[in-house]
């Protein structure tokens, strides 16, 4: 028996609480996943470590700062030291690992940011989960691996990997090294794939908050192409609900898919937008497609229905409802975050093609 095992150990018998490492908390997926679990486990110590890059706000958590059961380290998941002083001072009994670069227009421009966080920082995150005897490692990750939809098929579990753009290409690594780090090393993990996410605090980069935010300000709502392809959405809570779910149930070792059948054509999606603003369609300008743009995505979540009972509670045009109104009540949250950075990176993926 290791060290850190009899430490783990003894440990646990002097505790009540479960100690959660949430990497990327301070992200959208990872502020909503705090705020889940700290309302549905009180006893659980939640540690938010996360690097702080241009989509980890901390506004995101303003309301939970002074909580308990909440602590926040700034640190990276490609930063060996980081991580090992994190493990170190806190041994967490779970992980869940949020932490990426997300943003496929960012993977296409930078790439190499993608390969450091998505793919060593996991292997880091895993390193350390297994040398500490973490009792669960669940890694946060997307339905974008398994490549474009072709024809009438929908990806399972076991569907190959096919990603199309660096941002789902490191992705499915990450996912491969969780699952070689159970099979060499019989650790315990789990692997999340969901559809797009949506909801508060999403960093206008994505469609949705994007959308939302020029909108608002009236500016003009730049959509790929004719507009055409096709997404499926998940409200962030039901994300949430998932990642509880196989976090303490699901079988070592295994992959569940998250989807929700709740797909819509972009363009329906933006024009569903604009209509709850005072602007007109006019607004929505067609500009120049994405390199290598998927038309679009499908999965089956049949898996975690059955095994888990897990399954979406929130409907589409309700929770884009909630979502619109949650930016237009929150003024303040969007003009801290439209920083020189931002307006840098929007301008750089798409003023020119909207004066083209």
């Amino acid at each position: 028996m290791t060290n850190s095992t009899n430490n783990k150990m003894i440990m646990n018998e002097n505790k009540l609480n479960k100690i959660l490492l949430i990497t990327g908390g301070a992200g959208f997926i990872g502020s909503n996943l705090i705020r889940y679990f700290l309302n549905k486990y009180p006893d659980y110590k939640i540690i938010n470590f996360d690097k702080l890059t241009y989509a980890g706000n901390l506004n995101n958590l303003k309301e939970i700062e002074t909580d308990p059961n909440y602590v926040f380290v700034k640190g990276d998941v490609a930063n060996s030291q980081d991580v090992k002083n994190v493990f170190e001072e806190f041994n967490p009994d779970f992980v869940v690992n949020c932490a990426a670069e997300s943003h496929v227009d960012r993977s296409i421009t930078d790439p190499d940011i993608f390969l450091q966080s998505n793919i060593l920082g996991t292997q880091i995150m895993l390193d350390f989960a297994c040398e500490n005897d973490a009792e669960n490692f669940v890694q946060v990750s997307t339905d974008e691996v398994y490549g474009a939809k072709f024809k009438n098929f929908s990806a399972d579990e076991n569907s190959s990997l096919k990603p199309n753009n660096p941002y789902a290409a490191s992705k499915a690594a990450a996912d491969l090294l969780v699952r070689a780090a159970h099979q060499t090393h019989g650790q315990k993990v789990n692997v999340v794939r969901s559809c797009n996410n949506y909801g508060p605090f999403q960093f206008p980069e994505k469609l949705i908050p994007l959308m939302i935010l020029n909108a608002l300000t009236d500016v003009d709502l730049p959509v790929y192409g004719a507009g055409k392809q096709r997404r499926e959405w998940i409200h962030v809570e039901d994300h949430c609900r998932a990642i509880d779910l196989v976090l303490h149930r699901g079988k070592s070792g295994e992959i569940y898919n998250a989807g929700t059948g709740n797909e819509r054509i972009n363009l329906k999606l933006v024009e569903y937008i604009v209509k709850q603003f005072p602007g007109s369609q006019s607004q929505i300008k067609f500009v120049a497609d994405r390199l290598g743009h998927d038309f679009s995505y499908a999965m089956k979540s049949t898996k975690i229905h059955q095994e888990l009972g897990w399954q979406p509670v929130k409907q589409f045009e309700a929770g884009l409802d909630e979502t619109i109104e949650w930016y237009k009540m929150h003024r303040d949250w969007i003009e801290a975050i439209k920083s020189g950075e931002y307006l840098q990176y929007y301008d750089k993926i798409y003023k020119s093609r909207l004066t083209e």
